[in-house]
């Protein structure tokens, strides 16, 4: 069982992780062992609330495929359960990215105040600049 937050979670049988090999340096090790981890989970087909599910399926986000599947390999460490964990907690990282909420931006106008101060300075700024054109004798 996947703990996304404490009142949602992920039964392991959704979640289908696969033992692949390592890309990369590692010499003989890389090519004699399956240490990378290969995740895939349906989002459709989950169990997650319905409403995890459609702003998962409407995220742009590089790791879910068109049909709906979150693809995630893991291979940064040489350890294949360290990769496991790593590659569950960028799933929960994922899911948690996507079901939060932007608070919508209120338009605001500026002050009088600020745009007298924004005035002031562009014109003592412009008399700076005036005073450092060519001296005339």
């Amino acid at each position: 069982m996947l703990m996304v937050t404490q009142r949602v979670s992920i039964p392991d049988d959704e979640i289908e992780l696969t033992a692949i090999r390592a890309q990369g340096a590692g010499g003989q090790h890389v090519n004699k062992s399956s240490t990378a981890i290969h995740l895939r989970f349906d989002i459709a087909s989950s169990s997650l609330p319905d409403s995890y599910k459609q702003r998962l399926l409407v995220f742009k986000h590089h790791l879910i495929t068109a049909e709906g599947i979150v693809i995630i390999k893991s291979q940064e460490h040489r350890s294949q359960e360290l990769n496991r964990e790593t590659a569950l907690a960028r799933l929960v990282a994922l899911i948690k990215e996507a079901t939060v909420v932007v608070k919508a931006r209120r338009a605001t106008k500026p002050t009088k105040a600020s745009k007298q101060r924004r005035l002031d300075s562009k014109s003592r700024k412009g008399s700076t600049k005036a005073l450092r054109g060519k001296v005339v004798v």
